[in-house]
């Protein structure tokens, strides 16, 4: 694995970025990239890209977490520069909405855990009122586990990845959707995530900054401040 670098994202860490309500990620393995999600702006997701040095005709899949426009409204940029990426997506998306990529590029219809590339992976939809899928990257000290939202629930999500990829988590990065949630309730879902073995986390998108905090208290130096331009390795 090369790495990854979050593109997209309402929090700062490369000030060169522009930060806005939203995310998406890229990750390299070997010589093949995939960007999970594309935010919901796609003139800052290119503006940022390019600012990074990242080249949109590189891309060889976008993977979609799930339909909400911060997470999905950026494709339609980056298909006209001329990228022609194979879109995995969760097979609940609006027919509309499939029908429209399909008519530029190939489209994957998700719904259990899916191949994407060599050691990438997706674990398949979780949920029900809101179905969303995350990112898995097998790597040489564990697995990669990256949710665009995590509305299932990010214990649920992380527990998926275990169960399905059979191997111990390394880093865990994303939003964990806890912005509205009491210090209380925070703290329990930090103390499931450690049960199953979670030793690294980046939170960013719609964690919300009271569980940012906490997180950041409770992992101490495993904790990392992700935002728009974070790259792991970092």
């Amino acid at each position: 694995m090369k790495g990854l670098t979050v593109i997209y994202d309402n929090n700062p860490y490369d000030r060169r970025l522009q930060t806005v309500w939203g995310f998406a990620c890229l990750v390299t393995i070997g010589t093949s990239t995939v960007l999970f999600d594309t935010g919901g702006t796609g003139t800052i997701l290119l503006k940022n890209m390019a600012i990074l040095g990242c080249d949109p005709l590189q891309i060889d899949a976008v993977v979609l977490s799930h339909h909400h426009a911060d997470h999905t409204a950026g494709l339609a940029a980056l298909l006209a520069t001329g990228a022609r990426p194979v879109v995995y997506l969760p097979q609940t998306f609006h027919a509309s909405f499939k029908s429209e990529v399909r008519g530029v590029t190939r489209v994957v219809e998700v719904t259990g855990p899916t191949e994407v590339l060599p050691a990438v992976h997706t674990t398949g939809l979780l949920g029900t009122a809101i179905v969303e899928q995350a990112l898995v990257v097998k790597t040489g000290g564990g697995l990669l586990v990256v949710t665009g939202c995590a509305h299932p629930g990010v214990v649920e999500m992380v527990r998926r990845a275990k169960d399905v990829f059979d191997g111990p988590v390394a880093w865990l990065l994303g939003g964990f959707h806890l912005g509205g949630a009491s210090g209380a309730r925070s703290r329990g879902i930090i103390d499931e995530l450690q049960r199953l073995g979670v030793p690294k986390v980046a939170p960013c998108h719609c964690t919300g900054d009271r569980a940012r905090r906490i997180f950041q208290r409770v992992f101490g130096p495993a904790y990392s401040p992700a935002g728009a331009g974070w790259r792991l390795p970092n």
